[in-house]
């Protein structure tokens, strides 16, 4: 199962994929340390939209029960290419770290959980995906 945490920088997507990666005995992708790996720090649209590719092929390859993503992605075309089976969006704050995403980030179409607040209970999170199996 591919989930996919999405939300403005500083929403709190690592902390939750931290925690739901720990619950779920998940595997763990973030896009910063992805970025690195492939010396790619290009935040135009075309650059987002390939990270989104890249991100959903690793969570592709990975061989375990749940994949944990967390990632802006800002834009709906670049979920369709990550294609996760629950979608998080972390929409506790109005703006971000940088403001280049909260001009550009579209707020999501479809979700399973929408997380308007820091406090959140992520064993309650993790039993919701659970359900959903």
């Amino acid at each position: 199962m591919k989930i996919l945490i999405i939300g403005l920088p500083g929403s709190g997507k690592t902390t939750l994929a931290d925690q739901l990666s720990k619950l779920l005995n998940a595997s763990w992708i973030n896009a910063d340390k992805i970025r690195k790996k492939y010396n790619d720090w290009d935040f135009s649209k075309k650059g987002v939209l390939r990270q989104a590719k890249r991100m959903g092929n690793l969570a592709k390859s990975i061989k375990y029960k749940f994949v944990i993503a967390d990632f802006v992605c800002p834009y709906n075309e670049g979920r369709k290419f990550f294609s996760p089976n629950y979608l998080i969006w972390m929409d506790t704050i109005s703006k971000g770290r940088y403001s280049t995403f909260d001009k550009t980030f579209e707020k999501p179409k479809k979700y399973d959980l929408r997380i308007k607040k820091k406090r959140y209970n992520a064993d309650n999170i993790a039993l919701d995906i659970l359900k959903k199996l």
